[in-house]
C-alpha cells in the first residue's frame, strides 16, 4: 500500500508532552510512519500507509479531539 500524508486538525493540542503522546501513540501502531506535530497550528500530519480513520481512532484514543 502506498504511503500517503495524513493531515489533522486537534484543537485539543496545548503542549509539547500532548504531542509526544500522540507521535509515540501513532508510532506504536504504525512504526514506519512519520509523524509531525505542530504545536502552534494545532494540527498533526503522518506520512503513513495507513488509513485515515485508523489515525484519527488513535488520536481520539488519548482523549482528543479531531476537527
Amino acid at each position: 500500500m502506498a504511503e500517503k500524508t495524513l493531515s489533522f486538525n486537534v484543537p485539543s493540542i496545548v503542549c509539547d508532552g500532548c504531542a509526544k503522546a500522540i507521535t509515540d501513540e501513532i508510532l506504536t501502531h504504525e512504526s514506519d510512519a512519520k509523524v509531525n506535530v505542530d504545536v502552534k497550528a494545532k494540527t498533526v500530519s503522518v506520512d503513513t500507509a495507513a488509513s485515515e480513520e485508523s489515525i484519527k481512532q488513535m488520536i481520539t484514543a488519548l482523549g482528543h479531539t479531531v476537527s
